[in-house]
């Protein structure tokens, strides 16, 4: 996989996930001062000349711990690697329900398999196992990511020290004397709140995991062999030191850390080491001064997709873009990447329109542990160090039905 992926990667990557970003309307981007964190998922595929972008996420904002919804209907966590992440998976459902209604006659199902616009591909079942899309034959999923993501990644890193050094003091000596100061913990970070805590992880501990499980999930992994991701392209900081190597800075943080999981891994699962790139310093609105005092981040996260999905969250409420306090309530303010609006995506794939109330098939919490061995393998990886003080919720918040 190696030579696929050489030279001019992190350019190539980051050049087309900025032009992807700028050709949506400006709705829910950065104003004025503001900056914020952009990511992405490409694809890349033997049928496609080009790398191709297929989902895009925005932002820096978490729901703080007391505004936390115990109906799923909220987005939890709105920085932009999870939100990309999750406008991901609703492509993935997008393309799901694709094939399966063209999976209508033997033809069809014939002709599908010529079908160079789809991604994954019908894997024959194994006795005792539905059939499993998986993705398809030398397509590899990338990862782009404007700065470092969240967590250790950043408070191991040089250009964590520098948030401490006065903006007027900092010179190439200072520069270089910081390389020994983030020695930060490599346990599970969480986010910081608005002045209050968040019970959410880090990026660099999600992304660690996704490194595991893969980046599916428990519902669609019962449909979808895990999926992993191939490359991860990071942009470059203005202020990062001469000797610093942010490739290897990104193996310790994102791969190093998951190898004590290499002797616990069960069938379906592996510890998956992608090819790491830097990319260009990105443009100035995803550019963090490490030397400001204080950085304007814009409260805004923009979620878009190649099958259609395109909105704003306002990250501090996980409601969509406009939402008054009096209409919190109602679902039109849902965003499309929230749980409820998954667990209705998985029931509609899963049990058909045909299905009865779906309320008799199980809260969102019982049709994810239906995916036995993804559950259990992430009770493993949350067990063993460095991520035995994974965050978890109360489990009342994931007990909820469909609307």
């Amino acid at each position: 996989m190696e030579e696929a992926f050489s030279g001019e990667w992190g350019e190539i990557v980051s050049e087309k996930v900025v032009s992807a970003y700028n050709s949506l309307p400006k709705k829910g981007k950065p104003q004025g001062r503001e900056v914020t964190v952009l990511s992405a998922f490409l694809l890349s595929s033997p049928s496609q000349q080009e790398v191709e972008v297929i989902a895009i996420g925005t932002g820096t904002k978490c729901v703080s711990r007391s505004l936390l919804s115990p109906r799923g209907d909220i987005v939890n966590d709105s920085h932009a690697e999870v939100v990309a992440r999750r406008s991901l998976l609703r492509f993935f459902y997008s393309e799901i329900q694709r094939m399966q209604s063209k999976r209508t006659s033997c033809n069809e199902a014939k002709r599908q398999r010529h079908d160079d616009t789809q991604i994954l591909e019908l894997e024959p079942s194994s006795p005792g196992d539905g059939a499993k899309y998986k993705l398809k034959s030398g397509s590899h999923l990338h990862l782009y990511i404007s700065q470092l993501p969240c967590g250790y990644a950043s408070t191991s890193s040089p250009l964590y020290a520098l948030k401490k050094i006065p903006s007027t003091q900092v010179t190439d000596e200072s520069l270089s004397d910081v390389q020994d100061i983030g020695n930060a913990t490599n346990m599970v970070q969480r986010k910081p709140g608005r002045g209050e805590t968040t019970l959410s992880v880090s990026c660099s501990d999600k992304i660690a995991r996704w490194n595991v499980l893969g980046l599916q999930g428990a519902l669609l992994c019962q449909f979808l062999h895990p999926i992993y991701i191939s490359t991860i392209t990071v942009g470059q900081s203005l202020h990062s030191p001469d000797n610093f190597s942010l490739a290897d800075h990104l193996r310790r943080s994102l791969y190093e850390r998951i190898l004590p999981l290499s002797d616990e891994l069960l069938t379906s699962f592996r510890v998956n080491k992608p090819l790491f790139f830097v990319a260009p310093v990105p443009p100035s609105e995803f550019q963090h001064s490490e030397t400001a005092q204080a950085t304007l981040t814009c409260g805004y996260s923009l979620c878009w997709n190649r099958s259609g999905l395109h909105e704003v969250i306002l990250g501090t409420t996980g409601r969509k873009q406009g939402t008054s306090a009096k209409g919190a309530l109602y679902p039109s303010t849902q965003s499309s990447i929230c749980k409820q609006r998954f667990l209705e995506m998985f029931l509609k794939e899963f049990y058909g329109h045909e299905s009865e109330s779906s309320k008799s098939k199980g809260s969102y919490r019982e049709l994810k542990d239906k995916a036995t061995e993804y559950s259990l393998m992430s009770k493993i990886f949350k067990g063993k160090y460095p991520f035995s003080n994974w965050l978890t919720k109360p489990l009342n918040y994931e007990d909820f039905l469909i609307n």
